[in-house]
């Protein structure tokens, strides 16, 4: 996808800066140069993050964001409260710090709908196979970082992860239409339900490649070696550049590629595969072709979202307003899930830290904004705090991307992914999400009970009716 100079656009936008902040090239307020430091700012960030949620209030609703936009009450769609989730257990696992675990247990598990597989009634309307994943990811990230167990009345991190894919692996999430892959929407009503595309499948790939190597159960496997490869198939991943393009539709058998590219489609599609190629250790020739998918997704990632060692995101930043609110989360993800690749898969490690920690360096560099002189903007390339009101949001996602991106500069320091034979202490189930129902229950059949019922209440009100116009007719 074209792009505009970032030459031009750095000037253009530095320009709109610095009209809008005058404090826009203060001095910055964070220092990431040691251990100790980056603790500190990462502290600083989280709390600061965390006065934009409102779950751990009284009267409010646990593990979202305000929100939707589209019923007026905030920026955020569902997904995002469960992405902020899994930015605090990996803050709370690189950083030691657990001031925040008790919110986070309250918010996954309040949000686990009624058949404990995150799909709560109520978020029906906006609910997306990848807004499903995002909350089933940070499960799985709480069994993998060995995050305290909930109540052993409640559902467990590892089961709803497993509830999340057994349900996403259902006859009733496939077709034949593109020759499989997931829609983008589970209930047909939903805008959107005719439309392939990467995020929904990357999710499911995702969360199937990490169970494979948690549980050693070859059946995740298989599921995610079959949607990278349909991916792979319909050419979402372009086969000669290695960029990772959106979707396409179904009436169109997915020809129709939206080659808008977005960095945390490729990004989470690498941390799958890295997932992968561990999970795949002794198999030479297996490995070798999850090496060179890794290899793929990380060189082209590295051109097309970190310019100058900066995260950029390509759609959207060379216009400033232009991004939407869930967007100006996806720089977050991107960081916190290359850290995990320099993990699985060593050899990324000598390519991928150093650029994280430039662009952690140019993230925090521009959070100079707002009464504590320490509010963060997206635009991390500009060195200049550029107000979230341009985008017309509160900041809640580019909060959150500074911090993924500073906390994830500790990573050598913490333990990597653990397995259910390496110390892994969630509690699985395998018939997790067998009460699920991607469909509300039909209404219940009427009975000859319910005809007599009926028949009496219409009498009663015909008769009101009738005598009402009586009255009304011969009362004077």
């Amino acid at each position: 996808m074209a792009t505009s100079s970032p030459a031009r656009w750095l000037v253009a936008v530095l320009a709109t800066a610095s009209s809008l902040v005058p404090s826009a090239l203060a001095e910055p307020y964070y220092k990431i140069g040691t251990s100790a430091e980056i603790r500190q700012s990462a502290r600083t960030l989280a709390y600061d993050l965390m006065l934009y949620y409102q779950g751990n209030k009284s009267g409010e609703i646990p593990g979202i964001l305000p929100g939707p936009p589209t019923e007026h009450k905030g920026d955020y769609y569902w997904w995002e409260g469960g992405a902020m989730m899994g930015t605090y257990v990996d803050y709370w696992h690189l950083t030691g710090d657990t001031s925040y675990n008790h919110v986070v247990t309250e918010g996954l598990l309040h949000q686990t709908g009624p058949n404990a597989d995150y799909m709560p009634p109520n978020h029906t309307a906006s609910l997306g196979n990848d807004d499903q994943g995002f909350w089933g990811m940070s499960a799985m990230l709480a069994a993998e970082t060995k995050f305290p167990n909930p109540p052993e009345d409640k559902p467990q991190w590892l089961a709803l992860a497993q509830a999340v894919f057994h349900t996403q692996a259902s006859p009733d999430r496939h077709d034949d239409t593109c020759k499989g892959g997931l829609r983008w929407q589970v209930p047909p009503t939903n805008t959107g339900y005719n439309y392939k595309n990467t995020i929904a499948n990357a999710c499911f790939f995702n969360i199937g490649a990490r169970l494979a190597r948690y549980t050693k159960n070859a059946t995740y496997a298989d599921w995610a070696e079959k949607t990278f490869q349909w991916l792979w198939d319909v050419e979402y991943i372009d086969h000669e550049l290695w960029r990772v393009y959106d979707g396409g539709h179904v009436e169109n058998n997915c020809t129709d590629i939206n080659k808008a590219q977005f960095s945390y489609n490729a990004a989470l599609l690498m941390h799958g595969a890295a997932y992968m190629w561990n999970y795949t250790e002794g198999k030479p020739a297996k490995q070798a072709v999850w090496k060179t998918r890794i290899d793929g997704l990380l060189n082209r990632t590295l051109i097309d979202f970190f310019p100058g060692n900066i995260a950029f995101e390509v759609p959207c930043e060379s216009r400033p307003g232009a991004c939407s609110p869930d967007m100006l989360s996806f720089k977050g993800y991107v960081h916190r899930w290359m850290a995990v690749v320099t993990q699985l898969a060593p050899w990324t490690k000598e390519i991928i830290l150093p650029v994280l920690r430039e662009s952690a360096t140019a993230a925090v560099n521009q959070c100079t904004g707002g009464d504590t002189g320490r509010r963060c903007g997206f635009y991390w390339s500009t060195g200049a705090f550029i107000d979230p009101a341009v985008d017309h949001t509160s900041g809640a996602g580019e909060a959150m991307s500074v911090l993924a991106a500073v906390s994830s500069l500790l990573i050598d320091e913490a333990p990597p992914p653990t397995t259910n034979v390496t110390g892994g202490i969630s509690k699985g189930d395998n018939n997790a999400g067998s009460r699920s129902k991607d469909r509300p229950d039909p209404p219940a059949p009427i009975t000859t009970g319910d005809r007599a019922g009926a028949a009496i209440v219409t009498i009663i009100i015909l008769s009101l009716g009738i005598g009402a116009w009586a009255w009304m007719s011969f009362g004077d």
